[in-house]
């Protein structure tokens, strides 16, 4: 397989082909705030319907290939994406603030997925074919001649997330699965990092062609408003989509699909608080170091991670002040990191207000802000058991190095909280032997 040195050149890649358009989208720096060439164009509703068609082509005429078509494509996927891996650190590192070693490792495991996604097609236990042969002579009726198996939907609308470009991007588990399902997609870029969605694009056009499956099997579409996606989402020809982002676009486009004339069901994996409840016990033997691994796993990439705990669960007893002090120092003391772009920037200092000022709630403390252009320290709010509970506003995700000490009267005020939370991604108890054993 021979790979040429790719450029960025602004465009979009529709069934195998690039497609320009009016550039108006700029990546940009959020450590220097500078702009990144070149203009992207945004999507028009004409190339929404180029790339959806394509799509609903080589899904209607099933021409998708057989499972070892599509391990094969899942395979050449991950060698082209390793293949350019220098050229997507490089502008990834430029787009996002993230470091040379996070695209290394998120590269490691996007290439893991595909290939793994291969092998289970491989194995073909994913068809889950069910055969129940004809019983003519069964009493009180026949039975007749019963088959079942797993077929591909139809084309998919991927949305790719902000903070993890590579592993939950374009090339991510949703596009992989897609793809191992016999599934066509139209992959929405995210406008945080564009040059890396474009490379990773070309890198997913190139793979098809490898594999030697229609063009149609992938497109990408680029653009900032919200308009490209809604059009998305609300055209006929897309089956499903998956989504991973903020609670609040993954309601919005969940919305949308469902009050289509046909509704499309949509995947989505949103924002989480993470909750952690530290029982006394644990508390009184293990303070300092359950403080000191909350702030860790807070400050973890600025926060944006989706297991960061935006909740952690105490009982007001004899140990409480020492262990809100130990973690506010833990997690206030460091310098500000940067933030993946200027949105989330500006969302996360709206979040903070947002909590500052609900009834209850005290700022602990606030960590170092620096002027730099997409800068956020941390921060540590405190709030009784029962206002938690009285107030779901609370339970709202804040994006960010931040989180909410709810400190309870006792651990049946501890049980009442967890009861109001919704479904999390995660959640953690700090507890001893004896505590596990009276839960």
């Amino acid at each position: 397989m021979s790979v040429e040195p790719m450029s960025i050149e602004g465009v979009h890649l529709i069934a195998g082909e690039s497609v320009s358009g009016e550039g108006t989208l700029l990546g940009r720096n959020p450590d220097s705030g500078d702009w990144l060439d070149p203009h992207f164009a945004e999507a028009t509703s004409a190339d929404i319907d180029l790339a959806v068609a394509a799509a609903q082509k080589v899904h209607q005429s099933r021409a998708a290939g057989e499972p070892g078509d599509r391990a094969r494509l899942l395979e050449a996927a991950a060698a082209r994406i390793d293949e350019i891996g220098a050229a997507i650190t490089e502008r990834g590192v430029k787009e996002t603030g993230l470091p040379e070693g996070r695209f290394e490792a998120e590269r490691g495991r996007t290439c893991n997925q595909m290939r793994l996604f291969a092998s289970v097609l491989r194995d073909g236990i994913f068809r889950e074919p069910i055969i129940e042969t004809a019983l003519p002579d069964r009493a009180p009726v026949p039975r007749p001649d019963l088959r079942r198996r797993m077929r591909a939907l139809g084309p998919v609308a991927v949305f790719g997330a902000s903070n993890f470009p590579l592993a939950f991007g374009i090339a991510g588990g949703d596009t992989a699965s897609a793809w191992a399902a016999g599934c066509p997609v139209v992959a929405k870029g995210h406008p945080a990092h564009p040059g890396v969605c474009e490379l990773i694009g070309r890198a997913l056009q190139e793979a098809v062609r490898d594999s030697g499956l229609p063009d149609g099997m992938f497109s990408l579409l680029q653009g900032e408003s919200h308009s490209v996606g809604q059009q998305l989402v609300m055209h006929p020809g897309i089956s499903a989509v998956a989504f991973t982002g903020s609670r609040s676009g993954g309601m919005s486009l969940w919305k949308m699909a469902t009050e289509r004339e046909v509704p499309v069901p949509v995947f989505a994996e949103m924002g989480s608080l993470n909750p952690v409840f530290v029982l006394p016990d644990a508390m009184a033997k293990r303070c300092d170091q359950i403080a000191t691994a909350i702030a860790a796993s807070v400050r973890l990439g600025v926060g944006q991670f989706c297991t960061c705990p935006g909740l952690v669960v105490t009982v007001s007893d004899a140990n409480s002040d020492e262990f809100r002090g130990l973690l506010s120092e833990a997690l206030c003391s460091d310098p500000a990191g940067t933030m993946l772009n200027q949105g989330i920037h500006g969302g996360y200092a709206k979040m903070l207000e947002k909590l500052e000022s609900r009834d209850g709630v005290q700022l602990v403390r606030r960590g170092p802000v620096t002027e730099g252009f997409c800068d956020a320290g941390a921060a540590l709010f405190s709030v009784a058991g029962s206002r938690f509970i009285a107030d779901p506003e609370l339970q709202a995700e804040v994006f960010g190095p931040t989180t909410l000490l709810v400190e309870c009267s006792n651990t049946d005020e501890m049980v009442e909280v967890a009861g109001c939370l919704e479904g999390q991604l995660t959640a953690t108890v700090q507890a001893t032997a004896d505590e596990l054993q009276q839960l």
